[in-house]
């Protein structure tokens, strides 16, 4: 067995740009483990937001958690807000 070095091309990439719409419930169909893995920050109306459940961009909203309060499933209750959305990477 050689040793030869893997290629950057070789391993999966990440999206350039972030997806439109991201959640961090892994039921949902816009979870993105590797993504969130990776590390994503929100400015929500010019502010910076730790605690976005989902967002999305085109829509213009984000589901904000409501203090530590869970619904009977264990899923935090969330609040909606509309406003300007903007997702960066944090690393």
């Amino acid at each position: 067995m050689t040793d030869t070095p893997v290629s950057p091309a070789a391993t999966p990439a990440l999206p350039a740009q972030l997806p439109d719409r991201l959640s961090t419930n892994p039921k949902s169909p816009f979870y993105d483990e590797a993504l969130l893995a990776r590390g994503v920050g929100i400015k929500f109306d010019g502010e910076e937001k730790t605690n976005v459940e989902e967002y999305c961009v085109s829509e213009g909203w984000v589901r904000l958690a409501v203090g530590k309060t869970v619904d009977r499933k264990g899923n935090p209750l969330t609040i909606k807000l509309k406003g300007k959305v903007e997702p960066y990477l944090q690393k």
